[in-house]
């Protein structure tokens, strides 16, 4: 949920004194107010000087908090959403949207795992993943004209590339249509560097609350992560549970994102080593449920050819598989 200093200029009465107010108790966010006795917050705002603003700030922040209750829906209305928003939007890579029926779902998490990074050998099979990433976000920029934004944890997000993309769709127009094109979808793809876990926290509540505002003027569709093993993996070292909880939290928030905005959130795993020698994906049990979709991504270093392989679907049973080549 949002910080309080980033409601200030929707809701005044969230001004500074307010936040100061509410940080001396340990309140930062909307968040913050869910696990806080409000009774107690109350109080201490009677015994200050400007009581009464600060009492309509409170009153203000469970305004927000009930406005971001998701009302309750019945079957038909979920039908209905799911005809009306739910649908797919394609990578732009055929075998893969003809595996997933027409490709990765709207207001679903879907998980591309693939091989660490580390070795020589599996460079090829790492570049599979973030090509799968380039020529998505090429492919819905283009396509549907809506915004696209990108969290990359590990500089592999190239501009170059989309652009090769873009020239190999439009080999039959004019270079002033070409550049008019690029143009575009390049306008269309937000990237920022994230790299660390609370960074990204902070990258998604701003987007959460953009996304929740009115005036917001911008219509996203996408949401990349390349990779988000990169970000959560560091926080899993400790024997505490924090990590875990850290990593439980960024999953609920991606779905949710997904599916309260009618996003599609694509996000990149990797692999580590498993019983007998076999690969799993990283991130362990906890993290296994969160993902709605997860596809596993191999290279033929012989033919640059890629495996993609269904480990787990809502709709579909695992063990599909198809070949493509980027």
């Amino acid at each position: 949920m949002a910080p309080l200093k980033n409601l200030e200029r929707e809701f005044p009465i969230i001004d500074s004194n307010f936040q100061n107010f509410c940080a001396s108790h340990g309140i930062f966010s909307v968040e913050d107010f869910l696990v806080h006795d409000l009774y107690t917050l109350a109080a201490y705002a009677e015994q200050n000087i400007a009581s009464e603003r600060l009492k309509e700030g409170i009153t203000q922040v469970l305004s927000i908090l009930d406005d971001m209750h998701q009302p309750w829906l019945n079957g038909m209305e979920l039908l209905e959403d799911a005809k009306r928003n739910k649908h797919f939007l394609q990578t732009g890579i055929q075998g893969i949207d003809m595996l997933l029926g027409g490709g990765i779902r709207v207001g679903q998490l879907t998980e591309l795992v693939g091989p660490s990074s580390s070795g020589k050998t599996q460079l090829i099979q790492v570049l599979c993943d973030v090509e799968v990433c380039l020529k998505t976000a090429s492919n819905v920029a283009r396509n549907h004209l809506s915004t696209v934004v990108y969290l990359d944890t590990c500089n592999s997000f190239s501009p170059q590339r989309i652009a090769y993309f873009l020239g190999k769709t439009n080999e039959l127009a004019s270079v002033q249509g070409n550049n008019a094109i690029l143009q575009k979808v390049m306008s269309n793809i937000l990237c920022h560097s994230v790299f660390d876990i609370f960074e990204m926290f902070d990258v998604l509540h701003k987007l959460e609350y953009r996304l929740r505002s009115q005036d917001r003027g911008v219509d996203m569709r996408l949401l990349i992560i390349d990779s988000i093993s990169l970000l959560i993996t560091p926080v899993l070292g400790s024997t505490s549970s924090q990590g875990r909880a850290l990593m439980v939290s960024a999953g609920y928030l991606l779905k949710k994102l997904a599916d309260q905005h009618n996003l599609a959130v694509l996000v990149t795993n990797h692999t580590v080593g498993g019983e007998g020698g076999t690969f799993k994906p990283a991130l362990g049990e906890s993290w296994k449920s969160i993902p709605h979709t997860r596809l596993l991504l191999s290279c033929d270093r012989t033919s640059n050819a890629c495996n993609v392989t269904i480990l787990k679907h809502s709709s579909m049973a695992s063990g599909k598989a198809a070949r493509f080549v980027i």
